[in-house]
């Protein structure tokens, strides 16, 4: 089956509201994502990055990764930049799917499986694990690699994702080696 692994929202310069809580959640899932990133792409998989345009339309990767940069901590930011060899899909809504090239380019990578990460559990994770379910994806969504914003929100939206579209949630530690080999 192929698999694909998304990282979500990533480029962010947490300059909006909410931003504290939701920058202490993200310095717990930085370095699992980039731990997944490597490892996704040692194994092959492919590895995609999907990132809000924060209502820039001449905003491309070079641009979306400066503006995360001056944010207030490059901690954040640095080890999970896309490199430029990666595809890198520009959305303006919470799903990834909405008004994207995301569906089409998963379709040509022959991807039947989707890893969700980053952020926001409760937002973008949750619309796009939605939308991905009624594409037909298996959806899997690493809970130690999706940051959040109200703890018991992000709770009961893996819950939903669980429930509602038959998403397998995880933890990143082992996770591809049970879903790959």
């Amino acid at each position: 089956m192929g698999t694909a692994l998304l990282v979500v929202d990533m480029l962010n310069g947490y300059n909006h509201p909410d931003s504290d809580s939701l920058m202490n959640s993200v310095r717990e899932v930085v370095p699992v994502i980039a731990g997944l990133v490597a490892e996704a792409r040692e194994r092959g998989l492919a590895v995609v990055y999907v990132n809000d345009n924060h209502g820039d339309w001449t905003a491309g990767r070079r641009e979306l990764v400066q503006a995360a940069r001056q944010g207030p901590d490059r901690e954040l930011i640095d080890p999970i930049v896309p490199p430029p060899d990666a595809p890198l899909v520009i959305k303006a809504r919470h799903s990834i799917f909405y008004s994207t090239a995301a569906e089409y380019l998963l379709r040509q990578l022959g991807t039947e499986r989707l890893i969700l990460t980053g952020q926001v559990t409760e937002q973008c994770i949750l619309y796009s694990a939605l939308d991905a379910y009624v594409r037909h994806f298996e959806v899997v969504v690493p809970r130690d690699a999706v940051a959040h914003i109200h703890a018991d929100l992000a709770d009961a939206a893996l819950r939903m994702m669980e429930r509602n579209m038959s998403a397998r949630i995880d933890t990143s530690d082992g996770l591809l080696d049970r879903l790959c080999g």
